[in-house]
């Protein structure tokens, strides 16, 4: 069985690589994810690659192996399914639920994982919008995109939030912006830097580019 630290790293590289190009998943990356210095990252991703879980150049991105994806994907798998669980069941607010699943993912049997997912109707995403694995590892590999590349005038539906920082969420659900809310793209200020959103039953709001990036959304029509 993986230990929580490999756990751990497994899923920062299999997030990074699912977010962006794989060559993203640096070791710097991947320290800043699992909050450790890069000296310390690069001891793990040694590791992983001797055990055939990653394989890590010098300098270059860490890849996982079919082997690593595997358990990569199952550690994601548990992580959504609970924090799932704990909005839905418990009635944890989102904003809550990502430090509770980091705790509880590694301690979760096979059985009580399939039997939250039954219970949840086998979800295929999270509160935040993350796809969920199935038992063999496959997710929904769709990938929405920034409402920063909508045009103004467009009109698109919150999938996925990238940041998971409880005062982000508790902004974001404030102003109506979470996953399945309809949203029109108002106008976009490229000079100033910004975005006016209007949430489907809401005031228009005003973003800056960086924090509106990580709302990531789907056509709407």
């Amino acid at each position: 069985m993986a230990t929580e630290a490999v756990e751990n790293y497994l899923k920062a590289i299999l997030t990074l690589s699912q977010e962006s190009d794989a060559a993203d998943a640096t070791i710097t990356r991947i320290a800043a994810v699992v909050g450790v210095t890069p000296s310390t990252a690069t001891t793990m991703v040694k590791r992983l690659d001797r055990a055939g879980l990653a394989r890590y150049e010098r300098y270059g991105a860490v890849r996982l192996t079919a082997k690593g994806r595997r358990a990569a994907s199952d550690v994601l798998r548990r992580h959504r399914i609970v924090e799932l669980f704990l909005v839905q069941i418990v009635g944890l607010d989102w904003s809550e639920v990502h430090a509770e699943a980091e705790r509880l993912e590694h301690a979760i049997s096979p059985r009580l994982l399939d039997r939250l997912d039954e219970m949840l109707g086998r979800p295929r995403s999270d509160p935040h919008g993350d796809p969920i694995p199935d038992a063999d590892g496959r997710s929904d590999h769709a990938r929405p995109g920034p409402i920063t590349a909508c045009a103004p005038g467009a009109h698109a539906a919150v999938a996925r939030v990238l940041d998971q920082g409880a005062e982000f969420l508790q902004f974001l659900a404030r102003a109506g912006l979470t996953p399945g809310t309809r949203v029109a793209v108002v106008a976009i200020d490229s000079i100033a830097g910004s975005i006016t959103l209007k949430p489907e039953g809401r005031t228009a709001l005003t973003l800056s580019l960086p924090v509106a990036q990580r709302i990531l959304v789907t056509p709407a029509f």
